[in-house]
């Protein structure tokens, strides 16, 4: 099979989706990897070290955009849309959900779309999705104090604190990979955090995890708090990070204009689940360029690929966490490949014209092809 790795063209984007020793295991088994040129330089892989491990380094786009698979980190962007052929499997994180344009192109373009966000293991996990969560996660505290800085519009709350003056108040919504490790990144900078999640169990296993490294949060379930106590935790917040995900939906608005209104002006709000529309009212996609807005006086973070300001460490465990998925895809066929795993098969967004994913034709308002790839 010719597998193709463009080089990113995101906004702030240094990730790439296979490393050099993952191409060499793909080329020793018989397979052509087609590399963009400087597709790995800004984590530190240059193109020799590819062309070591056996890659065809193409000097355009064209040449890796003609493989029947292709590899990339983020969605699609709009001066690769032309690139896309027909019956093209696209492997990445599609982000489809939330951008009805990039969706009635791959539509259009009668290609395959695999995301890396809803695809699972064996036990019901998301392999490729974690570790980037994981990543987030562990950034938004420090997104949260470049957003409160006065020359962000904050209001210029040291995360920490220092000396009699204590640590922020800071409310981590969603329990999951990346609230996890939001809530424990801000109880070990000395913030008050208070984690708040949906569900009861992933809620109490994420705060006795933290407990269990010495950190403190206090840990709420949204049905205790009610909607009062759920606005006026939100009022007296300086930091609120937003980690509800479910992947391949939209994101639910859990908070409203008149939650914001109430915060104090400066407050920071960091939206980890921007890619699939954010969970406030106000939310809207930022960039690593322009990180930040203001919205009701208080201090937006909506940056979608904030794993890429890592990118090296984020490229290693996307790498090796793609690598096994796209051997498989080499070595039976996209489409047996997905017959013989369902897990796999739970990444097929769209496939040749058609939705094949249920989660997204419902918040599209269409109707999902049951296996397409069996046609």
């Amino acid at each position: 099979m010719r597998i193709g790795v463009p080089r990113e063209i995101k906004d702030g984007e240094r990730r790439v989706a296979l490393l050099p020793d993952g191409v060499s295991a793909l080329c020793g088994a018989g397979h052509t990897v087609v590399v963009e040129q400087d597709a790995g330089a800004a984590v530190g892989f240059s193109d020799e070290a590819y062309r070591a491990a056996g890659a065809t380094l193409a000097a355009a786009p064209d040449a890796v955009w003609s493989s029947e698979v292709v590899v990339k980190v983020k969605e699609l962007q709009p001066p690769e849309y032309p690139r896309l052929a027909a019956g093209t499997t696209v492997c990445g994180f599609a982000q489809l959900g939330r951008d009805r344009a990039l969706l009635a192109t791959v539509l259009a373009a009668r290609v395959r779309v695999l995301a890396f966000e809803t695809i699972r293991d064996g036990q019901g996990g998301a392999p490729l999705l974690a570790p980037m969560s994981r990543i987030a996660g562990r950034l938004a505290p420090f997104a949260g104090a470049q957003a409160l800085g006065t020359d962000r519009g904050g209001s210029g709350v040291l995360l920490p604190g220092v000396d009699d003056v204590p640590g922020a108040v800071v409310v981590v919504i969603g329990a999951g990979a990346a609230g996890a490790q939001a809530a424990h990144v801000a109880a070990a900078l000395g913030c008050r955090v208070t984690l708040v999640s949906r569900g009861a169990v992933r809620l109490a296993a994420a705060a006795a995890a933290i407990a269990a490294n010495g950190g403190r949060v206090a840990a709420r379930t949204l049905a205790e708090l009610g909607d009062d106590g759920f606005a006026a935790m939100l009022a007296e917040a300086d930091l609120v990070i937003g980690a509800v995900l479910e992947p391949g939906r939209l994101s639910p608005k859990l908070i409203t204009r008149e939650h914001l209104r109430a915060m104090r002006a400066g407050s920071a709000f960091v939206d980890i689940g921007i890619d699939q529309g954010g969970i406030a009212q106000t939310s809207r996609m930022t960039s690593v360029s322009a990180p930040t807005f203001v919205d009701e006086r208080v201090v937006h973070y909506a940056v979608p690929n904030m794993p890429s300001l890592v990118a090296r460490t984020a490229t290693f465990a996307l790498a090796a966490a793609a690598l096994p998925y796209v051997r498989r895809l080499a070595e039976r066929g996209v489409a047996r490949a997905l017959d013989d795993d369902p897990a796999l098969a739970a990444g097929a967004m769209v496939w040749e014209g058609v939705v094949a994913d249920p989660r997204l034709a419902a918040d599209a308002g269409m109707s999902a092809a049951v296996a397409p790839w069996r046609w």
